[in-house]
């Protein structure tokens, strides 16, 4: 009887996913406390960089269980999605400065993981800067969605681009069906997902009010968005999104609802548009990213509470 109890338990949650809970890591020596920063993986070594101040590039050898620091931060930078592309590590749609006119930064940084050297890129067309915007890769292109254009204040944009590392070359896409900051993309196959953040509004005092349900996609066969039907279970905005099988996995994030980070994880079956929930996090968190790597999610770093702090250090994992 105890057997076939768990089989269903197993089965009613989430049969991609396994009943394990979230565990604290121990590395040898801790990550830096930063929010509003980025967790990304590149070559089997996972990054955190950026953040409010001016934060050091630091690289988590999972097989050593060390964190290191291997670089310095060219400028500050915080408010973005990172992504992992031939070997490197580009930083778009950032900001920096202070709340809450935090401005775009005008160039594409590159950080090299081989010689742990940052590069300047190329300018970003002065009429499609933004910052705290979703960014995914997709083949030999970069892609850039949504975001805010002045900091906290006001300027949500529904923009969408592709840029071209091999020539440099932008390319203005259809607009997403609505507006966004705060938030992460994740892509699969030939869409991509865009769930979570809110329209930060500080010019009316409404910061964190106008968080979004919906959960929007785009086909690039198509060349069209769509909405899911049932929206994101848990609105919040400064989430972390990441594909893992047929799931698009929501997690972390900050709302006017609570005081505390959102500890909540939650999957979008992509093939039947339902949303399921997996274990919370020990520790909820805001402003940071998510690693899935082989069998598990990763996460470090982030705000225990909505606004700036405490910051975080803690080191967490989940295996599907």
């Amino acid at each position: 009887m105890k057997k076939i109890l768990t089989i269903c338990l197993t089965l009613a949650f989430a049969p991609q996913f396994s009943q394990a809970q979230w565990e604290v890591m121990n590395p040898l020596n801790p990550a830096q406390k930063r929010h509003e920063s980025t967790f990304v993986e590149c070559d089997g070594i996972f990054y955190s960089m950026g953040g409010r101040g001016k934060r050091p590039v630091e690289a988590y050898n999972l097989k050593e269980n060390t964190w290191k620091i291997v670089a310095d931060a060219p400028i500050e930078f915080n408010h973005f999605q990172a992504v992992s592309y031939n070997h490197e590590i580009y930083v778009l749609g950032a900001f920096t400065g202070n709340y809450p006119h935090e401005k775009p930064i005008p160039n594409v940084l590159i950080f090299n993981t081989k010689t742990n050297t940052w590069r300047e890129g190329v300018k970003i067309p002065e009429n499609r800067l933004r910052g705290s915007a979703g960014v995914f890769v997709r083949g030999n292109k970069i892609y850039m969605v949504c975001g805010i254009l002045d900091g906290h204040w006001d300027g949500h944009v529904a923009w969408f681009d592709e840029f071209d590392p091999q020539t440099n070359e932008w390319k203005v896409l259809p607009d997403a069906p609505r507006a966004r900051d705060h938030f992460q993309a994740a892509i699969k196959g030939n869409k991509v997902y865009v769930a979570g953040g809110r329209r930060s509004t500080a010019s009316s005092g409404k910061v964190l009010d106008y968080t979004i349900g919906e959960v929007d996609s785009y086909d690039f066969k198509t060349q069209k968005w769509t909405t899911f039907e049932q929206n994101l279970p848990t609105t919040r905005a400064g989430t972390a999104s990441v594909i893992a099988g047929d799931k698009l996995i929501v997690m972390n994030g900050e709302s006017i609802r609570q005081t505390p980070a959102h500890n909540e994880v939650e999957a979008l079956d992509l093939k039947t548009g339902q949303w399921s929930r997996l274990p919370n996090l020990i520790q909820g968190r805001h402003g940071t990213g998510v690693v899935k790597y082989k069998k598990y999610l990763y996460v470090v770093s982030g705000s225990a509470n909505r606004g700036g702090g405490p910051e975080l250090s803690e080191m967490e994992r989940l295996s599907l």
